[in-house]
């Protein structure tokens, strides 16, 4: 049954729900439109064909993701928080993401995030080359930490895995640090680890 009053935005908010959930190749008008209850003629009223979809939807994409609030009473917390919010946002949408990345928008998509990095950045005294150094430094941490978790989590089990890998011979006599390479991986912490000693070293005079 034919739903009346379908809207760009819900056909929009329609199309980001697929994506999220099954990729983009899920997305196909007559699906779209059996989602919405409309017909497939009313998808192509209010969006045109399917590149035009997911030109609007990528376009909508990046304005969500929109200005970054840093949180924190320091520069250097400040900036690990941006850090923090970046990699939340490309965790949580990465099909949105890389349809963003093909369409040449991903230098548009992080520039909420460098400005509020410039601007902490300025905070703590650094300016011009170093200032830029810092942004980059934080940007690139945060994209790849997020590389290598998407990646590990779609990795094959491994064998032999870490837990049989880490012993007393390769932990070089050290037990502890074997039992902690063998156990899992806290990716949350070891990323605002990671982040913190960045910028720390980053923002030292």
């Amino acid at each position: 049954m034919t739903r009346p009053g379908v809207s760009r935005e819900a056909v929009l908010d329609a199309a980001g729900t697929l994506v999220r959930r099954h990729g983009p190749d899920a997305l196909t008008m007559r699906r779209l439109a059996a989602e919405l209850g409309t017909a497939v003629t009313s998808i192509y009223w209010h969006v045109g064909n399917r590149e035009s979809l997911l030109d609007a939807l990528v376009e909508r994409t990046v304005a969500d993701l929109g200005e970054i609030r840093p949180t924190g009473r320091t520069p250097a917390a400040r900036v690990v928080s941006v850090a923090r919010v970046l990699r939340r946002q490309l965790r949580e949408h990465p099909h949105l993401i890389a349809m963003v990345h093909e369409r040449g928008l991903t230098e548009r998509m992080f520039l909420p995030a460098q400005r509020a990095l410039v601007r902490e950045v300025h905070a703590a005294g650094l300016r011009g080359a170093r200032a830029a150094r810092v942004v980059r430094a934080v940007q690139f941490q945060v994209v790849g930490h997020v590389l290598v978790e998407r990646n590990r989590e779609r990795a094959p089990a491994q064998r032999p895995g870490e837990e049989e890998l880490w012993g007393a011979r390769t932990a070089e006599r050290d037990p502890a640090l074997a039992r902690a390479l063998a156990g899992p991986v806290d990716t949350e912490r070891l990323f605002t680890a990671s982040v913190k000693a960045l910028v720390a070293g980053l923002l030292t005079p």
